[in-house]
């Protein structure tokens, strides 16, 4: 997955919160645009858009931008930040068995959850089904355990340690069967669980899960209008030639795509901006 863009009415008030927060380095600001990550890798971009109202909460949007840390300390060093700047942002935290999360809520209402993958050899597969749960992991217990001296200079410093990506991307829907039919049939994803009609995850290669559509707030929502909140998804795949494969797959499909010889953009059924590039 590559970086989320999120549509702000408050941008320095937004980079404060992933910067001084969550641990991510700002890359750029230019003007309305601000680009924040790791070493060379945008995470969150956030866009400069005052004029716009928030939407309700029942719409279809983001549910959650899922920010993968390389070591436990290194989530634990990201949890602490928060915890210390932003107290008010924690909603949750759980033991998925395939990763160790911890939720948040940034000033604006975008869902951000901060995670940890266990070794993939310690992933249960059945039939394609990978095992997932979720079971109480206390935060604290966790700080204690694996924040070390290092977090805590980290924390005190104001910085992050090692490398992070954006893991998965979690979104509301109006149905799961819509998403079904365009994540998995049509874009291709492979379906690795589901909760009955309430939420569906997917992947590409054997891993637990790229994206995530749920209705747990939105059920029956229809396409988005424009307003505060997610802007764009954007998906990385290998090569050019998986781009062009893709983009023959979606005309057959009679997808409606933007195509700039780059990156391959099209809506999801509720005008979600998914956009898709080759890493190399």
């Amino acid at each position: 997955m590559g970086a989320v863009t999120l549509r702000v009415a408050d941008l320095d008030g937004m980079i404060r919160y992933y910067r001084d927060g969550v641990t991510l380095e700002l890359l750029s600001h230019d003007g309305p645009v601000a680009v924040l990550g790791r070493g060379t890798t945008p995470i969150v971009i956030l866009q400069h858009a005052p004029e716009l109202k928030h939407a309700s909460p029942r719409d279809a949007g983001l549910f959650h931008t899922a920010i993968l840390l390389d070591t436990r300390q290194a989530l634990a060093t990201a949890i602490a930040s928060v915890a210390t700047r932003y107290p008010g942002t924690f909603t949750g935290s759980a033991d998925h068995l395939v990763s160790e999360a911890f939720y948040f809520t940034d000033p604006e209402g975008n869902g951000v959850e901060l995670y940890f993958d266990r070794d993939r050899s310690t992933w249960s597969w059945t039939h394609g089904t990978v095992e997932m749960a979720t079971i109480y992991l206390d935060p604290n217990g966790y700080l204690h355990e694996h924040l070390g001296e290092t977090g805590t200079a980290a924390v005190a410093s104001g910085t992050g340690l090692g490398d992070a990506v954006v893991g998965h991307v979690h979104l509301s829907v109006g149905d799961v069967a819509s998403a079904r039919e365009f994540y998995v049939d049509r874009l291709g994803f492979e379906t690795t669980a589901e909760m009955g009609d309430q939420a569906l995850f997917v992947s590409a290669g054997g891993y637990h899960h790229h994206m995530a559509m749920n209705t747990w707030n939105s059920r029956g929502a229809g396409k988005r209008g424009l307003a505060l909140g997610l802007g764009k998804v954007e998906i990385l795949v290998p090569t050019a030639d998986d781009l062009g494969e893709l983009g023959e797959r979606m005309a057959h499909f009679k997808v409606g795509t933007r195509d700039d010889g780059r990156t391959l953009a099209f809506d999801d059924p509720w005008a979600n901006l998914v956009e898709v590039r080759a890493a190399q």
